[in-house]
């Protein structure tokens, strides 16, 4: 099994949120299999209960949202570690659809 981690916390059986044990592992960015190897790469994996998970089948009101904030906070890490918004653009196949990133 694949070891992954998180720039969010580094307890990975439990929700980052609400601290339940039994969660899903998200990908902040997964619209193709190149985004899921930068998540593991660089560690934008988000521990969530199932209500909590954008992607996931039980996905909730506050999925949305949540999304929004990882995606958020997953960008602003990347440019304070690794490189500039357009490098950061650049990796995550950045499009005009994805312009809900920015707060």
């Amino acid at each position: 099994m694949k070891r992954l981690w998180s720039i969010f916390t580094d307890d990975m059986d439990h929700c980052m949120y609400t601290g339940m044990y039994g969660v899903e592992r998200h990908h902040v960015f997964s619209h193709t299999p190149g985004e899921r190897k930068l998540c593991e790469k660089y560690g934008f994996i988000a521990p969530l209960h199932p209500k909590l998970h954008p992607n996931g089948v039980h996905a909730g009101t506050q999925a949305k949202e949540i999304d929004r904030d990882l995606r958020f906070r997953c960008r602003e890490y990347y440019i304070a570690h690794y490189g500039t918004e357009e490098d950061f653009r650049r990796e995550f196949f950045y499009t005009t659809a994805n312009q809900y990133i920015t707060k």
